[in-house]
């Protein structure tokens, strides 16, 4: 693997996808970030590490912009700006990333034979989380003790 961190950007990978993305025109540049997103989704079969990588990467674009996402600062991201996405794409990214960690994914199986394996799926796991938070727990006074 063209790999030097966990992050979503640190492969080479990825840093391509930024590339594309900057050099795609601005009003199609989520449908770039959606189509890679659904094509993971729709894999039933193995799951290639570069389809894996790009759609790691797309979902961290998607995750930054939620309520509790992080920006991607990276030089290895995208330096052109992206819109704002639909809110209907956090979902898709969320379903992407279970691919990315479910059987026959060859990234998965990649990081699982390294010492940062579980390091990795626990920041894949973090942006799941981002891109699907749990509703607080809402207090109701009728239950009140």
């Amino acid at each position: 693997m063209g790999t030097w961190d966990i992050g979503p950007f640190d492969n080479d990978t990825a840093a391509d996808f930024a590339c594309t993305l900057d050099e795609t025109a601005p009003d199609e540049r989520e449908d770039l970030i959606r189509s890679t997103l659904a094509a993971t989704v729709r894999t039933r079969d193995y799951l290639d590490s570069w389809h894996a990588e790009e759609s790691v990467a797309a979902a961290a674009l998607v995750a930054a912009q939620c309520p509790d996402g992080e920006p991607v600062t990276t030089t290895y991201g995208p330096s052109e700006a992206l819109p704002c996405f639909a809110t209907d794409l956090r979902a898709v990214a969320a379903e992407a990333l279970d691919r990315v960690l479910a059987e026959e994914s060859e990234l998965a199986e990649l990081w699982d034979d390294t010492d940062s394996g579980p390091q990795w799926r626990r920041s894949i796991s973090d942006l799941r989380a981002i891109l699907t938070p749990q509703p607080e727990p809402r207090e109701d006074p009728l239950f009140e003790i």
